[in-house]
């Protein structure tokens, strides 16, 4: 039995999300499942830009055989609620890329929710996350890395850092780690902070106007996220979607 009832803040993965925006969405549609065979790759670009008055929820459960990587970009930028949940499996070798950019500004709430885990030894991940949030919105990041008894020699990280232009905005950084295996490399790290004054100032005194100057920033805050996607398409589709994001919270 489908149980469609609504998420509560009770559960972990909602403690901090807008689930009254999900009344006209749930039960939403189950995961995309995506399966990479043994030594293959896969990679995903995922740009999400719905109007900021509606809610848009995506899942996928991603299962890497031995060898295999998958490499996930992610610019989530749109909707009342706008949340991305990736669930990845790890075999022997694998190695899962996560680099994804969260922009919130209003009311909005934007949040990205992974759990990875290394079911078996020698697998890799590594997740980078920045977030700008302006005005009262919201923006969340829950990362849960769990190794399994038997996954000898782990590499597991989490970069998460977020910008705030406002004082009203805020950023919710939840990165995890359940470990089981004793011979593993996991570190995780999450700082929340505001533009540098300095920089703004030295920008300004070489003529560049404030929203500009503003903007050459923080498109150097997230340009790392971005810089390694292959495709000349795929860049020119993420850097219009960035510049329009970032136009609606300047």
């Amino acid at each position: 039995m489908i149980d469609t009832a609504l998420p509560t803040r009770k559960a972990e993965a909602w403690r901090y999300s807008d689930v009254d925006a999900l009344a006209g969405i749930w039960p939403t549609p189950g995961a995309e499942i995506i399966s990479v065979p043994a030594g293959e790759s896969v990679s995903r670009l995922i740009i999400q830009d719905a109007p900021t008055d509606a809610p848009i929820v995506q899942d996928y459960e991603v299962v890497l055989a031995a060898g295999a990587t998958a490499t996930f970009h992610i610019l989530n930028a749109g909707g009342r609620l706008g949340r991305i949940a990736i669930d990845v499996t790890l075999h022997e070798g694998a190695h899962f890329e996560l680099g994804a950019a969260m922009l919130g500004s209003g009311q909005q709430t934007v949040e990205i929710v992974t759990t990875v885990t290394h079911a078996e030894p020698n697998a890799t991940s590594n997740q980078v996350v920045r977030s700008i949030l302006g005005g009262r919105a919201t923006g969340n990041y829950l990362g849960k890395v769990a190794v399994a008894r038997d996954a000898q020699k782990t590499d597991a990280s989490q970069s998460v850092k977020a910008m705030l232009l406002d004082r009203t905005a805020t950023a919710n950084a939840k990165p995890e780690l359940e470990i089981f295996a004793d011979d593993v490399k996991c570190a995780h790290g999450a700082t929340v902070g505001e533009l540098d004054a300095q920089a703004l100032f030295y920008l300004a005194s070489r003529g560049l106007p404030p929203a500009e100057a503003k903007r050459l920033l923080l498109e150097a805050f997230v340009a790392a996220v971005f810089a390694d996607i292959p495709d000349e398409a795929d860049k020119a589709k993420v850097d219009a979607a960035l510049a329009k994001a970032l136009e609606s919270l300047l």
